[in-house]
C-alpha cells in the first residue's frame, strides 16, 4: 500500500523546459539589475580606487551571469521537446543561436585516440585555437608547442596523470594563437578505457576563460589599489595627528596665567574632531602671556585636510607667536600672516581671529580675517561683537585688516571658535546655539566649566569639519 503522504499529496513537478525557462528568465532579470548598477558606477570619479573596485566587481558579476545565461540556453537546447499539453516557451527563454564571442563559441571538445594516434576536435575548438576548420588537429605531443613555456609543465603533468594514473584532468594554461593573441583555457577531461581496463583514448573539454580571468584580475588590481589607498590614508592621518599634537599649545584643557585675582584671565580650550575622524584639518587655538604682561588669544582655520593643512597650520601658528611676542598689533599681525600665506609653497586660504588682552586697562584689542566674531557673555546674556573689516588670509595681496577694542569686566566670558563648531547643516547649529548657553556660562565658576558646556552641546553633533573653541573668563 503506498504511503499516505505520497498517495494523498503528490509532490508537484515542473516540466523540465519550464524549470529551465524560469531560471533563464531570472538570470536575465538579475543581469539587467547588476548592469544598471555598473552603468551608474561609470559616472563617478575615475580616480576613486573604491569606486573602481566596485565597478570591477559589477563587471565580473555581469560576466558570470552572461556565462550562466549561455549555459542554461545550452542546457535547454539539449532537453527533449515540450509535451503537446505544455505551454509554448517564452520568446526570451532560449537564444536563437550562439552569438559571436558567446559561451557556446568559447567551449570546445577534443578526443585523442592512443591506439590509432588520431585526434578529433570540435569546430568550436578550432575557433578557440585560431586554426582553420578542417585542418589537422594538434596531437598530444604537439599541443604543448602552442602553450606559453611556463605553462607547459602544467599541461604535461595533467596529461601524464590522466593517461598513466587514470586521474581526471582539471587545470588551466595559456596558449598563443597564430595571430599572436593569448588565450587562457580551462581544461577538464578523463581517460577512456577499453574492455580490458586499459587507457584507449582521452577526451577533454576546453573552455576559453580569458575574459573571466581578465575580469578577476581587474577586481584584484582594484582591491589592491583600495588597500594601498587605505594604507596611505592611515599613515597620513597618523602623521597629521602627530604633527597637530606637536604644534598645538603644550597645555591641554585650561591655562593658568601667573597673574591672579580680579581682572585676571582664566583660559580653557578644546579641540573637537569631525564626524569622520580621518579629516584632520588646519584648525588651531593658542593663548600665551606676552613679555609686556598682555595675553594673546587666537583661533584660526586653514583650508584642506591632512598633512598639507597641519603643516601649513604649524607654519602660520609659529609666525603668529613670533610676531605677537615682538609686540605687533593684531590688525598689522594679520596683514603679515596674509603675506606669509601668499608666499608659502602650498598656497591656501585661511581665517583667523587675533586678540590681545591688557589686564592693566581691561581692554581687548582684536582683528579678524574672514573669521566668526567672538561672543561676549555678560550678566546671563550673550552677543556677537561687531567685527572690524578683514578678508580671508591668502585671498588678496596687501590686504588691510582693521582693529577694534572692547572693555571687559570681571565675570565676563569671551568665546572664540572656528566655524566648524557652528557651521549650519542637517544637525548643525548657528551662533544661536552658542548664545543659548549664556545661563550656563553665568553659573560657571571657571573657564573649564564653560568649555565643558560647549563640548556637551556640540560634542555629539555631526560636523563635516573639525573645530576648536577657546574660552577666556575674566576673574571676579
Amino acid at each position: 500500500m503506498p504511503s499516505p503522504l505520497f498517495a494523498d499529496r503528490p509532490a508537484p513537478q515542473l516540466p523540465a523546459h519550464d524549470a529551465v525557462d524560469d531560471l533563464i528568465h531570472r538570470t536575465r532579470r538579475l543581469r539587467g539589475d547588476v548592469d544598471a548598477v555598473r552603468r551608474d558606477a561609470v559616472v563617478f570619479d575615475e580616480d576613486d580606487p573604491q569606486l573602481r573596485w566596485q565597478r570591477a566587481l559589477c563587471e565580473l558579476a555581469v560576466h558570470h551571469l552572461d556565462n550562466l545565461d549561455e549555459q542554461l540556453g545550452q542546457l535547454r537546447a539539449g532537453l527533449p521537446g515540450p509535451r503537446a499539453e505544455d505551454p509554448a516557451p517564452r520568446s526570451d527563454a532560449a537564444p536563437e543561436g550562439p552569438r559571436a564571442g558567446s559561451l557556446l563559441n568559447r567551449v570546445g571538445s577534443a578526443e585523442w585516440n592512443l591506439l590509432t594516434d588520431e585526434s578529433s576536435w570540435s569546430d568550436e575548438l578550432y575557433e578557440i585555437f585560431g586554426r582553420p576548420p578542417g585542418s589537422t588537429p594538434l596531437s598530444l605531443d604537439d599541443l604543448p608547442s602552442v602553450l606559453l613555456p611556463e605553462d607547459q609543465p602544467q599541461l604535461t603533468a595533467m596529461v601524464t596523470g590522466c593517461l598513466v594514473d587514470g586521474r581526471p584532468m582539471d587545470g588551466e594554461f595559456r596558449i598563443v594563437r597564430p595571430d599572436g593573441g593569448t588565450r587562457t583555457l580551462h581544461m577538464t577531461g578523463e581517460p577512456v578505457l577499453d574492455a580490458e581496463g586499459c587507457t584507449a583514448s582521452m577526451w577533454a573539454v576546453l573552455r576559453d576563460v580569458s575574459e573571466l580571468r581578465r575580469s578577476e584580475q581587474a577586481v584584484s588590481r582594484s582591491r589592491a589599489s583600495v588597500r594601498r589607498e587605505e594604507h596611505i590614508e592611515r599613515t597620513e592621518h597618523r602623521m597629521a595627528v602627530e604633527l597637530q599634537e606637536t604644534v598645538l599649545p603644550p597645555w591641554r584643557g585650561s591655562l593658568r596665567l601667573p597673574q591672579q585675582g580680579p581682572g585676571a584671565l582664566d583660559i580653557a580650550a578644546h579641540y573637537l574632531p569631525s564626524e569622520s575622524s580621518g579629516l584632520i584639518g588646519g584648525d588651531w587655538y593658542d593663548a600665551m602671556e606676552l613679555p609686556d604682561g598682555r595675553t594673546l588669544l587666537t583661533v584660526g582655520d586653514l583650508t584642506g585636510h591632512g598633512i598639507p593643512a597641519t603643516s601649513a597650520m604649524a607654519m602660520m601658528l609659529g609666525a603668529l607667536r613670533g610676531m605677537a611676542v615682538a609686540g605687533i598689533e593684531p590688525g598689522a599681525l594679520l596683514g603679515h600672516l596674509n603675506q606669509v600665506l601668499e608666499t608659502s609653497i602650498q598656497p591656501a586660504l585661511g581665517s583667523a581671529l587675533c586678540c590681545r588682552f591688557d589686564p592693566a586697562t581691561s581692554l581687548l584689542s582684536w582683528a579678524q580675517a574672514g573669521h566668526p566674531a567672538p561672543l561676549l557673555f555678560r550678566g546671563g546674556s550673550g552677543r556677537l561683537l561687531p567685527p572690524p573689516d578683514g578678508m580671508l588670509l591668502g585671498a588678496a595681496s596687501h590686504a588691510v585688516f582693521e582693529q577694534d577694542e572692547v572693555r571687559l569686566f570681571p565675570g565676563d566670558v569671551l568665546v572664540l571658535h572656528t566655524d566648524g563648531l557652528t557651521r549650519r547643516g542637517d544637525r548643525g547649529a548657528g551662533p544661536e546655539a552658542l548664545l543659548a548657553l549664556a545661563p550656563r556660562f553665568a553659573e560657571a565658576r571657571t573657564a573649564q566649566e564653560c568649555v565643558r558646556s560647549v563640548v556637551e552641546e556640540f560634542g555629539g553633533t555631526e560636523r563635516p569639519d573639525d573645530a576648536c573653541v577657546l574660552v577666556a573668563r575674566i576673574g571676579a
